[in-house]
């Protein structure tokens, strides 16, 4: 199988005199499920459209494979698409739409009834698109996605419209096409659901790279674990765990919640200044709270 990869170098795009995309660079490997994430308006879906070719850069380039996508020949083949404001014409058969697209591409017609099976839309081949609903259509558009076969798939916020069934389908495809593989590069706003699939994450925020690391990598340096302490006392021994280097904040249900100390440290504290505590637990930060700290920081520069 080919080393295809996403390369993303030096990307600058302006729009209106602002700056949506600011000197890019990162690369997207194969094998692993690599998770595009940013607040609305960070320049995900502006790189996206350079990298299939709807947009040109002010600067710098992005390559499928160390070719432009319009360079490509046979695109469909080689990078299969969802993008997020895309759906077939309204009066077209699922059926025919894929058709069209097979054809265009010199792809066997059977290919078409392949991938409606894969999505689960055999059934409905033959009605038209303006029937369906959001899911379907979305499944349909995730059918196109896959109808060259692909050695690389760019998602842009894939499961919109899927019921949970859907999600979890969907979720199961990503990881199976990566295991195969594939170079699998998926933009999303849902954090667990990006918790669940990414193996791999490339952060935005106004248009600039904020973290290009692997998940757990991100996770353990953006939302590190943390203590929750339960005390009855919990003014002294804030006061303690601070003076010994702690950060310290009070949870809602009531908890401490303490960085930067070990639980055994916390204990010892507390028997030395005879502060009874009726809990000790710890608790791993989530990709959402490593997300808003680290975009929190980037939008405060």
């Amino acid at each position: 199988m080919l080393e295809y990869v996403i390369e993303v170098e030096s990307l600058t795009k302006t729009y209106a005199d602002t700056k949506v995309v600011d000197d890019v660079t990162f690369a997207v490997e194969p094998g692993r499920v690599t998770g595009f994430l940013g607040p609305n308006g960070a320049g995900k879906s502006t790189i996206i459209r350079i990298m299939l070719g709807l947009s040109r850069p002010d600067k710098g380039a992005a390559r499928v494979n160390g070719h432009a996508y319009e360079d490509l020949t046979r695109p469909i083949r080689q990078v299969g698409a969802l993008l997020e404001t895309a759906r077939p014409h309204k009066s077209m058969t699922a059926i025919g739409h894929l058709r069209w697209l097979a054809e265009s591409n010199q792809i066997p017609r059977q290919r078409a009834y392949e991938v409606l099976e894969t999505v689960d839309l055999a059934d409905v081949a033959h009605r038209r698109v303006g029937s369906f609903s959001l899911g379907m259509a979305q499944r349909l558009c995730l059918a196109a996605a896959l109808l060259g076969d692909p050695e690389v798939l760019v998602l842009d916020e894939p499961v919109n419209g899927l019921d949970a069934e859907g999600i979890r389908w969907l979720r199961d495809l990503l990881r199976d096409e990566a295991a195969e593989g594939r170079t699998v590069l998926v933009a999303s706003h849902l954090m667990t659901e990006m918790s669940m699939v990414a193996d791999h994450l490339v952060v935005l925020d106004r248009g600039r790279v904020l973290a290009d690391a692997s998940l757990s990598d991100f996770l353990s340096e953006h939302a590190p674990t943390v203590a929750c302490v339960r005390t009855p006392l919990p003014g002294p021994l804030s006061h303690e765990l601070e003076r010994n280097g702690a950060t310290v904040r009070l949870d809602a249900d009531g908890a401490l919640v303490v960085d930067h100390i070990s639980t055994a440290a916390i204990g010892r504290l507390a028997d030395e200044h005879e502060i009874p505590v009726d809990d000790i637990a710890t608790r791993t930060g989530s990709l959402e709270d490593a997300f808003l700290n680290l975009v929190g920081r980037g939008a405060s520069r």
